[in-house]
């Protein structure tokens, strides 16, 4: 009597039960990817007639996507398409994982449960937190610094106007009062006035306020103040670098910003003369193209300014890219850094590593590196994280099966013990 085929059975079905139990406990892992087991009949030789029975032939994983779930924390990832992240133990070995729940640590890496680096695109200064993200070139693990934004000085100014062309010369002009930067009072008249904020070098807001004054057919006069402030201004005039004149075609187009063109116009407030309270002179060019004069009511139609105050780190936000972005108290954005993504020609030959990571093997071919939603590569959602992709149902059901296979391959053995007492007992 033969006892191996039925040994064989036991031992298949053993390792089949192993992998669905495996599956069951990880039905609640994220990014959790499910195995199954692969047989192969076993015959001694070509001739041969009678198999030996059952051998495993391998354990292959299912890498299908599983069911993304929102939990609403920033940091919590998930990749909706093809690709692994790329993380870096602490000693330096590259594994690759779906699970997609980070943290920060004390220094501001993106790691994972078990301090895992995630790895991406860095900046191009290292000594520079606010330079540039370059895509390209060697992974480097992912760090949100908590540096305070810098205050940037006011450099360009774009507004559009309409000024209105019913207005009549001299008729109706109104009265604002400003100082003449030597504490002595003086009243501007002005048909329109408009004011806006710019920030000087220490980020400190600075109201700039452009009175205007029709002064004849398609013309108009213009004086700026800073924080109520027009140094030098007489009711004669003003000095030149805190007016303009503008000048309209018969369209109502800007032809002309005082210098025989439509440039943006150099405006300077000088510390010596305006109240900057140690900060460096305000220089700026105030470009005021697209401002139109047509008869109706005068108003500023847009404005943006390049200035800002300094801000502190108040919150990240993950792009669909995988573009990490800082977000400051000041409104800015800066970006940190960007998630690679890394996709293999046979990920069924990934190596599991534990930890819900995996290592490269030479049955899976080279890592390709790329950022989320270009080429074969997902996109990253925020604030989502991708469920195990194991059927619980299912397993369920394989597990009946694989528990009723090895019962019968039990009973194989059974079978085989009392035909073999029968021929003893002969």
């Amino acid at each position: 009597m033969s006892f191996s085929q039925a040994l064989s059975g036991l031992r298949a079905q053993s390792e089949s039960i192993k992998v669905i139990s495996n599956n069951i406990a990880n039905s609640q892992t994220v990014g959790f990817k499910g195995a199954d087991v692969l047989f192969s009949d076993v015959f001694a030789g070509a001739a041969s007639k009678v198999g030996l029975g059952v051998a495993v032939a391998g354990v292959v994983q299912d890498f299908r996507s599983g069911d993304l779930e929102n939990t609403g924390r920033e940091l919590d990832l998930a990749i909706a398409g093809q690709g692994f992240y790329r993380l870096e133990k602490p000693g330096g070995e590259v594994v690759y994982s779906r699970n997609g729940q980070f943290n920060q640590d004390e220094n501001g890496f993106l790691v994972n449960g078990t301090g895992q680096f995630l790895t991406g695109y860095g900046l191009s200064d290292a000594n520079d937190p606010f330079s540039e993200v370059i895509p390209g070139g060697a992974p480097q693990r992912l760090q949100i610094t908590s540096d305070d934004i810098p205050a940037n000085e006011t450099a360009e100014v774009s507004a559009i106007y309409n000024l209105d062309a019913s207005t009549e010369t001299g008729v109706n002009l109104q009265t604002a009062t400003v100082d003449d930067g030597a504490g002595n009072q003086e009243d501007v008249d002005f048909d329109f006035s408009s004011s806006f904020t710019a920030f000087d070098s220490l980020g400190n807001e600075r109201t700039i306020t452009t009175y205007f004054q029709k002064t004849g057919d398609n013309q108009w006069a213009a004086w700026v103040a800073l924080d109520g402030v027009i140094n030098g201004y007489t009711a004669a005039g003003a000095p030149g670098n805190s007016t303009f004149d503008l000048t309209f075609d018969s369209s109502g187009i800007l032809t002309d910003t005082g210098a025989g063109n439509t440039d943006p116009i150099p405006l300077t407030f000088q510390a010596a003369n305006y109240a900057l309270d140690g900060a460096e002179d305000l220089d700026f060019e105030l470009d005021l193209v697209g401002t139109t004069q047509f008869s109706n009511d005068s108003v500023q139609n847009s404005l943006t300014q390049d200035g800002y105050s300094s801000g502190s780190l108040v919150g990240i936000e993950i792009q669909e890219d995988g573009t990490v972005t800082r977000i400051f108290s000041n409104e800015e954005r800066r970006d940190a850094g960007q998630i690679v993504l890394t996709n293999f020609i046979n990920p069924e030959g990934l190596q599991p590593d534990g930890d819900n990571a995996w290592r490269q093997t030479s049955t899976s071919g080279e890592p390709v590196l790329g950022a989320a939603g270009t080429g074969v590569f997902g996109t990253i959602a925020s604030g989502v994280l991708e469920n195990s992709n194991v059927e619980l149902a299912q397993q369920l059901v394989d597990l009946i099966v694989s528990q009723r296979s090895y019962q019968a391959n039990s009973s194989s053995i059974s079978t085989q013990d009392e035909l073999l007492q029968t021929v003893i007992n002969l």
